[in-house]
């Protein structure tokens, strides 16, 4: 990652959570939406399947709208849904926030 890339990540994550690790509010813009659902899903084991109520407690640690961050977490490719049970994708599957302007 370049620095000015690594920099801009830091910046988001700084912005958008408090300094309790919730997430102040759900990004409007893409590229940081992507960084935050991407920073939030790193924090789940990749390959593993998780059931629909384990993933909306996870998410709801960090903010209200479990539904809506699920949801852009699965239409941005960082999960993959299956019968109510849930997937992190591979990295290389991701939507790339780096390649927006």
């Amino acid at each position: 990652m370049r620095d000015e890339d690594k920099r801009f990540k830091e910046s988001v994550l700084k912005n958008f959570f408090s300094s309790d690790g919730k997430l102040k509010r759900i990004p409007v813009q893409l590229k940081k939406k992507l960084i935050v659902l991407g920073f939030l899903v790193s924090k789940l084991e990749e390959g593993k399947s998780y059931k629909e109520r384990e993933i909306n407690d996870f998410i709801g640690n960090f903010h209200e709208d479990f539904a809506t961050i699920r949801r852009e977490c699965i239409v941005y490719a960082l999960m993959s849904r299956d019968n109510q049970t849930y997937t992190v994708n591979p990295v290389e599957q991701w939507r790339n926030w780096e390649t927006l302007s």
